[in-house]
């Protein structure tokens, strides 16, 4: 995020000697993105960040696409996937491309290593639970409604709080940021902006490690899980500075863009990444046109593929919905309101619905193992009665 946070000890100035009580050095970091030119933080360990007793590579960590088929709406059940495993291990993916992957986890475990992915941002969205995330630049505390961005190469563990645990996983090859709309060119938030910089949590407390033992980091790069082993907490940092941290947004938050008539998705609009964005579809009231009608129109998607994730509530352009599914309508056809459901919407005054969409700009390719848990009839719901 474009502004400036301060966590713990640091030095007066950059690149100088910060020293411990027993006269031996803190051990600088720099941490930052797009070769020195974009967002960095500066860290300050007890131990070197490079000491590693033992790599090796854990396995494949790529996905299996299906093979191509035919045009068609998709709905997912992600309810129906199985619970298990921690906030990692557990993850089951259900769409993706070269840009980002997509899909949830509802983990029973906590992570006893830690994690980072080393290829791009990752968004977990909080459907349901409580916990935190203990970070390289410190605690994260999650709630329901929770956007948590943690960027590319961040050291984290998850740790859930309640039993029943849901993320919407979003896992990016690029980086996660507010729309450049919404930003003056000092990178603000800007008045018109659905929510601004005191609606952004960063870490709340900075807890520094300083024991001794055997400590797994796990690190996702280059199509493979890697495990790197250090005899030190990899959470030694006893402060930072700078613009690149991560953070939680939640959904409850968003003030909604409404008009006299609809309004078209982009005023949904919440995160972008590189070929994609991030909407939110947040309870709002309808347009107040005399004669509006509140459902969306007919949309063809000629340049890019449509994901929603259904939170909570009645969303009123679709039957057949259920809370945790996931539906994709792809680039190419059309697609729109289901029967009936135009004309229910007149004279309505408001709609309850949370969802989170995803537009992307390149195909998504689904995941063979969704197969399971596919709706069969989806595509031919829009000429039902």
């Amino acid at each position: 995020m474009p502004f400036y946070k301060q966590m713990g000890k640091i030095p007066h100035k950059r690149h100088i000697t910060f020293r411990k009580e027993n006269g031996s050095l803190y051990r600088e970091q720099v941490m930052g993105t797009k070769g020195f030119s974009s967002l960095q933080s500066i860290l300050y360990h007890h131990n070197p960040p490079t000491k590693m007793v033992e790599a090796k590579i854990l396995g494949d960590c790529e996905v299996n696409y299906e093979e191509q088929k035919a045009l068609a709406p998709r709905h997912f059940w992600t309810s129906k996937l199985e619970k298990g495993l921690d906030a990692v291990a557990g993850r089951k993916y259900i769409l993706g491309n070269d840009d980002l992957i997509i899909g949830t986890v509802s983990p029973t475990e906590n992570m006893d290593y830690f994690y980072r992915n080393s290829d791009g941002d990752e968004v977990l969205f909080v459907h349901y639970g409580t916990g935190k995330i203990e970070t390289i630049f410190g605690t994260l505390n999650y709630k329901p409604g929770d956007y948590v961005v943690i960027p590319v190469g961040t050291i984290y563990r998850v740790t859930p709080e309640e039993r029943e645990t849901k993320f919407l996983v979003i896992e990016t090859t690029s980086w996660i940021t507010t729309p450049k709309r919404y930003r003056n060119e000092f990178g603000q938030l800007l008045e018109h902006s659905p929510f601004c910089e005191r609606d952004i949590k960063g870490p709340e407390v900075l807890e520094t490690h300083i024991d001794e033992g055997k400590y797994e980091v796990r690190t996702k790069s280059r199509g493979y899980l890697h495990s790197h082993i250090y005899d030190h907490h990899p959470l030694d940092v006893v402060g930072w500075d700078g613009y690149l941290f991560p953070w939680t947004f939640n959904v409850n938050d968003f003030e909604p863009i409404t008009g006299r008539i609809h309004q078209p998705p982009p005023v949904h609009q919440t995160f972008e990444g590189h070929n994609f964005v991030i909407c939110s579809f947040v309870p709002r009231l309808y347009d107040y046109h005399p004669e509006a009608i509140p459902a969306p129109y007919f949309h063809s998607n000629v340049d890019s593929d449509e994901v929603l994730y259904y939170v909570e509530g009645n969303f009123m352009s679709r039957k057949g919905i259920e809370k945790e599914s996931i539906t994709l309508h792809p680039s190419g056809i059309p697609h729109g309101p289901h029967p009936g459901t135009i004309e229910a919407s007149i004279g309505k005054k408001e709609t309850l619905e949370l969802a989170v969409m995803i537009d992307t700009f390149r195909p998504l390719k689904v995941v063979k193992e969704a197969h399971n848990i596919e709706d069969p009839n989806y595509k031919y719901s829009w000429n039902a009665n």
